[in-house]
């Protein structure tokens, strides 16, 4: 009798070791887990089932894990989200931006730089978006949605987005509602003239839809730009969002940094507090370090880091979303501080937080970064230079559980078959 009491206690005993261990997807191993939301900065697993975090913890078992990924040195973050990009490509030869020759294909230059999720800003309106979703949306493994031109042509350049009578805020506010599973509201850009015609109907078609706008500010060819102040607080509403923040273009627009004083403009930083949204979009003349400077060093720091990725910009002193990025590192911005600029906050202001995080029973989508320590230069499109001794590279990129991009091939089996 003793003897079998003492089998059954023996086994009794395993019990918990065998609950315990789990036939997990994937296990990534000894990364530094950086997420924002749930306020994790530390050396932790990542563990991934059915496409979503199954758990994070220290030390995760990997006794049955179908793909365990290395991790060691390595930054683990959400995927990233570029929030001001331009893909829709197409071939029209005149349409610029929308089903045009200068939008790239989004799959081709998001997993390489460690983002799964991309915001086309502004190239299709109400009468393409159709052909937006047709021809990109449908056949890209990258999560791509949009933010729709309040100009019905989208963004074809020149005439097209001057023209106040094709922008109307009843239908570009529909076809959002219609298309809610993608579109995560509307922009602005590119008008010339000194009136607040496009900013006021795209906000009423954000109040249609729920949804907030964006804005690319100018440049107006009359004597004197549209004044920031009065866009801020008289014309935006809170977590309506102000892109090209550090944008530099003479006197087509009014700069976040005063010309002659080089001094920050403190009521950029009251309407940051009244939750008007500040985003990077670097571009190809967007960004200029005699505004980021002076403005990182009065305090201020934008709430998004995006690219606004097109031909010319990747091609330029932009690049890449982790360019951009290591630009900010360079400047003396925290890598934590980074990472949410480029993954939670944004998720948040185009109200999809269901993505930029990593908690538990959350979409996997996941970036792998490492931070090269060397020497570096990152200059801006008018040369001006910084030295600095390191910067971000991809490793790899998980989406919805899978690796879609690897360098190293850092996992074992480096291929699921």
């Amino acid at each position: 009798m003793k003897k079998i009491g003492f089998i059954l206690l023996c086994f009794l005993s395993i019990i918990p070791i065998s609950l315990s261990a789990q036939n997990y997807q994937m296990v990534i191993k000894g990364g530094h887990v950086i997420d924002p939301k749930n306020n994790i900065d530390e050396l932790m697993d990542v563990a991934i089932q059915d496409g979503r975090i199954a758990k994070i913890a220290k030390n995760i078992d990997t006794t049955g894990a179908a793909q365990i990924v290395d991790a060691q040195g390595l930054l683990v973050v959400p995927g990233l989200i570029d929030m001001h990009g331009h893909v829709f490509s197409g071939t029209r030869p005149n349409s610029y931006l929308s089903d045009g020759l200068v939008a790239v294909d989004p799959d081709s230059f998001t997993f390489r730089v460690g983002v799964t999720t991309i915001v086309d800003c502004g190239g299709p309106g109400w009468k393409n978006f159709h052909v937006f979703k047709e021809n990109i949306i449908d056949h890209s493994k990258t999560r791509v949605l949009a933010f729709l031109n309040i100009v019905g042509e989208g963004m074809r350049g020149g005439a097209y987005e001057q023209d106040t009578s094709d922008m109307n805020a009843q239908l570009t506010g529909q076809a959002a509602l219609k298309y809610k599973e993608h579109v995560v509201g509307f922009k602005v850009a590119h008008y010339a003239k000194r009136d607040w015609i496009p900013v006021d109907r795209a906000v009423e078609a954000g109040n249609i839809a729920n949804m907030p706008v964006i804005i690319d500010f100018g440049g107006s060819m009359s004597f004197a730009p549209l004044r920031l102040r009065e866009l801020f607080f008289d014309h935006l509403r809170p977590g309506d969002i102000y892109t090209h923040v550090f944008a530099e273009l003479g006197g087509a627009r009014e700069p976040v940094v005063d010309y002659e004083t080089r001094k920050f403009k403190p009521f950029v930083r009251e309407a940051q507090e009244r939750g008007i949204i500040f985003d990077v979009g670097y571009g190809g003349a967007s960004f200029d370090f005699r505004q980021a400077i002076p403005s990182l060093e009065a305090g201020f720091f934008p709430n998004t880091i995006s690219t606004d990725l097109h031909k010319g910009s990747m091609n330029a002193a932009m690049k890449d979303m982790l360019n951009v990025m290591s630009t900010f590192m360079a400047m003396g911005m925290e890598i934590p501080h980074i990472i949410k600029a480029s993954t939670w906050n944004p998720a948040k202001t185009i109200k999809r937080e269901e993505l930029g995080h990593l908690s538990e029973g959350a979409i996997a989508d996941l970036a792998l970064i490492g931070v090269r320590q060397g020497q570096f230069g990152i200059w801006d499109k008018n040369g001006y230079k910084l030295e600095t001794d390191k910067r971000f590279e991809c490793e790899m990129t998980i989406k919805d559980g899978e690796i879609v991009y690897s360098v190293n091939g850092r996992s074992e089996p480096v291929v699921l078959r």
